[in-house]
């Protein structure tokens, strides 16, 4: 997601892709905003793919390789949460995998992928054109709390985190290789992105989503991929959770002392952007601030 107008094109490049163990690749973001991390990750009889790409031209690109890698196993897919770059390419692999997803994304792209679906759309035209031709999928199954999908001698947990980033935020763990596939819940590289929009959303929660950050780092993977940066180790849930704690104890010592809203957010910007003068997502801190005073107690 950004909070300003795109210039470039958010496409899925197939290429580098990364080797995270055995039957297990991603291909990488390579930086570029608005393209997430995907995941393939194989076992004795079936694929699950993690991510789609915005729209389904990339999608289109994520099934095809898919499908290489597959050489004939059958294909699942799965998202992160259904915002556009990660989830609004599922109607590609209609017929092709099994798309299964935790009960509050699916209510979350039911409910609100129209709404995004017009919001994207307005930040440039590389976006709006990856977005042509979207239909909403409807996900195949759907599962409540956890679902172990066997993949054939590999099983990989899938887990609904509660609310955090979205309300349907889900995490995919692969246990046998000690990844951790995150989403928006982790980014690398740059400041937690807050889809903090007002009146219209505002179903990010910064207090729930350092608890999940407390519970993800308490399961110490090996491997992180956070849904935009660089694949990590396990600091970077560290660094989330130092950030977000961080965040929010300099935003409600200000919103204590009765500072105004602009003031609170242009100290705190500058404060955070001195402490990490080499992330990405600047924009994104002030709509933190946002969400941390509507959490104020």
């Amino acid at each position: 997601m950004s909070s300003e107008p795109l210039t470039h094109e958010p496409v899925v490049e197939i290429r580098q892709v990364q080797e995270l163990g055995r039957d297990l690749v991603v291909i990488p973001n390579r930086g570029v905003e608005l393209v997430p991390n995907i995941g393939v990750i194989g076992g004795n009889h079936s694929v699950l793919v993690v991510e789609t790409g915005m729209g389904p031209r990339n999608a289109e690109k994520v099934l095809a390789f898919a499908s290489e890698y597959a050489k004939g196993r059958k294909l699942y897919l799965t998202t992160t949460h259904f915002h556009p770059e990660h989830a609004f390419g599922a109607q590609v692999f209609a017929g092709e995998a099994t798309y299964l997803v935790n009960g509050a994304q699916a209510a979350d792209l039911a409910g609100k992928g129209p709404g995004y679906l017009e919001m994207f759309r307005g930040l440039g035209t590389p976006v709006a054109r990856q977005l042509e031709g979207v239909e909403l999928a409807t996900p195949d199954a759907v599962y409540d709390d956890t679902y172990e999908l066997d993949l054939g001698g590999r099983v990989v947990r899938m887990r609904a985190t509660g609310r955090a980033h979205s309300k349907g935020d889900q995490v995919v763990t692969v246990p046998d290789a000690g990844v951790l596939f995150t989403g928006d819940l982790v980014e690398a590289g740059q400041f937690s992105i807050f889809p903090w929009f007002p009146p219209y959303d505002v179903d990010v929660s910064g207090l729930r989503w350092i608890e999940v950050m407390r519970r993800l780092i308490a399961t110490d993977p090996r491997v992180v991929v956070p849904g935009h940066g660089d694949i990590s180790g396990p600091q970077v849930l560290v660094d989330v959770r130092d950030y977000l704690e961080l965040l929010r104890d300099e935003t409600w010592v200000r919103r204590d002392s009765a500072m105004s809203t602009e003031t609170i957010v242009a100290e705190v910007e500058a404060l955070m952007i001195r402490r990490h003068p080499e992330w990405a997502g600047q924009g994104w801190i002030e709509k933190g601030v946002g969400c941390f005073c509507a959490e104020h107690a």
